[in-house]
């Protein structure tokens, strides 16, 4: 539980970065007062629910939710709710970073590609299945940056022409088109790129992305080929120099600059957000969340399910214990983890899925005994972000440093 003054405080800052590390919260003046409003809104409500931190949480996601499908949706909530997100992104963040050898992405370019997964998020949480959204969103943030880091290293390595290769015609043209060159010119790129593509065979033994550049030879009869299909003859150093800035065009479209989502939309600095909620949906809403609060219950449950999965693990064969714990309370990568086991990786991977899924048909056991929940493909998906979020914490429990306090 937080007191008042904190939990204002939790819905209206946003991390602040210097030099790649953490350096401060800032606060934003409107969503400050926004919610110090809500909080006045109603001081007769016991405070260990509106102290609660999940409370206003549920409480700016039903907002949100009322208002995403209307023609100007304002953006009061998600502001909250980004705020809100902000601590577990960055311990998120940290996390992945440290478990990755390479330094090449720091830890303030994980924070922005898992806050850019904020309307993911909130599109497909879903409040009713009793999922906290902070846990929730954490394993959200968690796939969204190693996958991001994998398919980003994976272009990174790319040599330009290995990178071309790679690229489908529909992907090109869209890359082209982001970059604002003109269908004309575009045109004339996408032709040199199909003559580069259909005289320029790999050897089989070759990596794709490893490719070096075509030897003259093959300069000269790609030009010779585009050169065949317009009335515009090129020589074969300028379709290089077209080729060579598509394949930039297409690192700078699938990864694009990364910028904050603190960064409040133009125009927005004179309104008082809170102003576009009606009073009696605040009122409404609050009483809603209050009438569905069973805290006492829900903490029971939280009870059983630890006790059910720390039982489930104690069943695992002491390996598979072990490659858990390496994977969740050391952040090694399943390649790590193969090293450290003196293993092949696909043992570690088939060992990982199948300690998993005999977790989870543990869990989704208990609900259907407890609750009495059928099992569909639906409740299997957020059963698995149930189990996966409990790992984390059971394996590396969150603590916050007194910078973040």
């Amino acid at each position: 539980m937080h007191t008042r003054q904190s939990i204002i405080e939790i819905f209206s800052s946003f991390v602040q970065f210097e030099a790649d590390r953490f350096s401060s919260w800032a606060t934003d003046a409107k969503l400050r007062r926004s919610m110090q409003r809500c909080v006045n809104l109603s001081p007769q409500i016991d405070s260990l629910q509106t102290n609660s931190d999940h409370f206003w949480a549920v409480y700016w996601y039903k907002i949100w939710l009322s208002q995403a499908a209307s023609v100007q949706p304002t953006s009061i909530a998600k502001g909250h709710l980004s705020a809100y997100l902000q601590e577990p992104c960055y311990w998120e963040a940290k996390k992945t970073t440290a478990s990755f050898s390479s330094n090449q992405y720091t830890l303030s370019d994980c924070f922005q590609i898992a806050i850019s997964q904020i309307d993911r998020v909130l599109k497909n949480y879903d409040v009713n299945q009793g999922f906290v959204l902070k846990k929730y969103a954490t394993v959200i943030f968690s796939s969204a940056i190693r996958e991001t880091l994998r398919q980003r290293h994976e272009v990174d390595i790319c040599t330009p022409w290995g990178l071309l290769r790679k690229i489908s015609q529909k992907r090109l043209i869209e890359s082209l088109q982001t970059a604002g060159l003109s269908s004309t010119i575009i045109d004339t790129y996408v032709l040199a790129w199909n003559c580069f593509k259909t005289l320029y065979i790999p050897k089989q033994a070759t990596v794709t992305r490893q490719l070096t550049r075509p030897n003259n030879q093959t300069w000269e009869a790609i030009a010779e080929l585009y050169n065949s299909q317009t009335q515009q003859p090129q020589n074969p150093d300028t379709l290089e120099r077209w080729l060579l800035n598509s394949a930039v065009a297409v690192r700078n479209y699938l990864y694009p600059p990364l910028t904050s989502i603190n960064n409040s939309s133009s125009g927005q600095d004179s309104v008082e957000w809170i102003d576009n909620i009606p009073a009696n949906e605040q009122d409404s809403l609050i009483s809603e969340i209050i009438a569905q609060e069973e805290e006492e219950s829900r903490l029971d449950q939280q009870a059983e399910i630890n006790q059910v999965l720390m039982s489930a693990i104690d069943q695992l064969e002491p390996q598979a214990q072990k490659i858990i714990q390496f994977y969740y309370g050391k952040g090694l990568t399943q390649q790590q983890i193969a090293q450290e086991l003196e293993m092949k990786q696909y043992t570690v991977s088939r060992r990982l899925t199948k300690s998993r899924e005999s977790l989870l048909q543990k869990l989704a056991q208990w609900g259907q005994e407890k609750l009495h929940i059928s099992v569909n493909s639906d409740l299997l998906q957020n059963t698995t972000i149930v189990l996966e979020e409990w790992l984390q914490n059971y394996y590396n429990p969150p603590r916050l440093p007194s910078s973040l306090e």
